[in-house]
C-alpha cells in the first residue's frame, strides 16, 4: 500500500480517530514538526481520548519548550479516565511537586492505581521500597490486586522524609555523610533499572553549554528525567530534600553513575564558573549548582573512592551511604577546594546515584 501524503493524512485526521492522529503525529514528528505533531495530540486529547491525553503528558514533559503545568492537566485527567501510565506520571508529579503542589499522599495513591492498573514500573516501585518485605517478596508472583494496597500502607513515609542523622565529613570543603540514606532493596533496583540505559557520560561545553565528552570523564551514567521517573527515585529525591533543605524542584534529572576497571572521572569541579559563557548562561537560566549528593548503590568492589584533593581527603560509602557536598561557600561563590575525583575501581564495578541540585532559582522539570 502506498504511503500517503502529509495532506492526506491531515485530511483523514480532521475529525477522525485516534489511529488516523498517530499516523499524522508521526509523520509530523519525522519531517521535524513537533510544535504540529502536538497540536493533533491536543486536538486528539481535547475530543477525550485517553490515550491522546496520556501520550501529550509524557510528550509535554518530556520535551523542552511545553508547560509543565499543562503537561499536569493532561496527566491529571488522563489518570481519572483509567490510563495506567498517565497514574503512575501523576505520581511523579505530585511527589515531586513538578506541575502541582507537592503531595506525597497523592503520589503514593496514584502509585497504588497504576500497580493496580498492572503498569509494571509501579508495581516494581512499590516492591522496592515497601517496609513489609515478606510481603514485597510475595507481590511479584501475586495475583491479589489487594496487595498493592498493603505494599502502598506499609511504606513508612515519615520515616523516609523525616532529616536523618548526618555528620561532618569535612568543613572545609563543606562535605557530610549520611550512613544508611537508602534501604539496600532501593539500591539493588536503581542499579537494575540503570544497567539497560548505561551510556558514556558527557559534560557542559564551557563554551556553547550543550553537552559533550571529555577524556577525563570515561565512566558510564544512565540519566532519568521526570517521565522516566519512578517511586523509589522520588522518595529518594525526597530524603536528599530533607538533609539539604533544598526542594525537589530544585534538582537536576537523577543519574545512576557506573565504573568499571579502569574509568573514571578526572578532578573536576561540579559548580559552574560563570567566566565561562556556556556555564554563565546555564546558571542565568537555571541557577547554580550549590549541592551534589552521591548514594552509593554497592560496595562490592575495591578502590574508587571519591577523592578531593585540595582536602586532602577521600570517602568510600558502604552500600546506602550518601555523601554530600556544597559546591559554593555560604555566600554563593563557588568553592574551588570542592576539587573531587572519582577514582577507578582496581576491582568490581561501582555503581552511584548521583544528584545535583541548583540553588533557589532554579526550576528543574
Amino acid at each position: 500500500m502506498q504511503a500517503l501524503s502529509l495532506a492526506e493524512l491531515e485530511k483523514e485526521a480532521i475529525g477522525s480517530d485516534l489511529e488516523a492522529d498517530l499516523a499524522l503525529v508521526r509523520q509530523l514528528d519525522e519531517e521535524g514538526q513537533g510544535q504540529a505533531a502536538t497540536d493533533v495530540l491536543k486536538r486528539a486529547a481535547q475530543r477525550g481520548n485517553v490515550t491522546a491525553k496520556t501520550m501529550l503528558a509524557l510528550r509535554m514533559v518530556s520535551n523542552p519548550g511545553y508547560f509543565i503545568d499543562e503537561a499536569s492537566f493532561y496527566a491529571v485527567s488522563a489518570a481519572s479516565d483509567g490510563s495506567a501510565e498517565a497514574c503512575h506520571l501523576t505520581a511523579m508529579l505530585a511527589g515531586s511537586g513538578i506541575g502541582m503542589p507537592q503531595d506525597w499522599s497523592a503520589a503514593l495513591i496514584y502509585t497504588q492505581r497504576a500497580a493496580e492498573l498492572g503498569f509494571e514500573l509501579a508495581r516494581k516501585g512499590l516492591i522496592a521500597v515497601a517496609a513489609d518485605r515478606d510481603l514485597a517478596a510475595q507481590a511479584a508472583d501475586s495475583t491479589d490486586p489487594t496487595i498493592w494496597r498493603a505494599l502502598r500502607e506499609s511504606i513508612d513515609l515519615k520515616q523516609w522524609l523525616k532529616p536523618p542523622r548526618t555528620r561532618n565529613f569535612a568543613m572545609a570543603p563543606r562535605i557530610g555523610v549520611v550512613e544508611n540514606f537508602l534501604p539496600h532493596p532501593v539500591c539493588d533496583w536503581l542499579i537494575e533499572r540503570s544497567r539497560s540505559s548505561l551510556a558514556l557520560a558527557q559534560t557542559f561545553d564551557r563554551e556553547t553549554g550543550g553537552l559533550i565528552y571529555e577524556a577525563g570523564r570515561t565512566n558510564s551514567a544512565a540519566y532519568f528525567n521526570v517521565h522516566q521517573f519512578d517511586l523509589p527515585l522520588i522518595l529518594a529525591r525526597g530524603r536528599m530534600a530533607a538533609v539539604t533543605g533544598l526542594p525537589p524542584v530544585a534538582m537536576e534529572a537523577p543519574a545512576v553513575l557506573h565504573y568499571e576497571v579502569g574509568q573514571e572521572f578526572s578532578p573536576h569541579h561540579d559548580y559552574l564558573d560563570t567566566n565561562d559563557p556556556g556555564y554563565a548562561q546555564n546558571v542565568a537560566d537555571s541557577g547554580q549548582r550549590v549541592v551534589t549528593f552521591l548514594t552509593y548503590l554497592n560496595d562490592d568492589y575495591e578502590g574508587a573512592e571519591t577523592d578531593f584533593p585540595l582536602a586532602n581527603t577521600r570517602y568510600k560509602g558502604r552500600k546506602g551511604d550518601a555523601l554530600f557536598f556544597w559546591n559554593v561557600h555560604p555566600n554563593g561563590a563557588p568553592d574551588e577546594r570542592t576539587l573531587h575525583a572519582g577514582l577507578s575501581p582496581t576491582g568490581g564495578e561501582k555503581f552511584l546515584l548521583s544528584q545535583w541540585i541548583r540553588g533557589p532559582r532554579a526550576v528543574r522539570a
